[in-house]
């Protein structure tokens, strides 16, 4: 194999680990981010907004581990809405 070969394959061997890197980071942020929104925002406590989370929302955390990617933005806009300060990224 030539230098001009093998550089693509050397590149595509060190980017894998970044990415899975990345994707457990963004599983990571939606994972927290459920977990304020059940803490300050979806509790039956009287002090506490409400008891029972939109349909979106509740899909959003169920679906942290598998699509984390499309659950982000549903769960920031959910706590955005809710004044609460989101976790921070990263």
């Amino acid at each position: 194999m030539t230098i001009l070969t093998k550089l693509p394959l050397v590149a595509l061997v060190l980017a894998l680990p970044a990415a899975s890197v990345a994707q457990s980071g963004g599983a990571t942020y939606c994972t927290a981010l459920a977990t304020k929104y059940q803490r300050y925002v979806n509790s039956n406590d009287r002090h506490y907004r409400q008891a029972t989370p939109p349909t979106d929302v509740s899909v959003a955390m169920s679906k942290c581990q598998s699509d984390w990617a499309s659950s982000i933005p549903v769960l920031e806009r959910a706590l955005q809405a809710a004044r609460v300060d989101l976790p921070p990224h990263g």
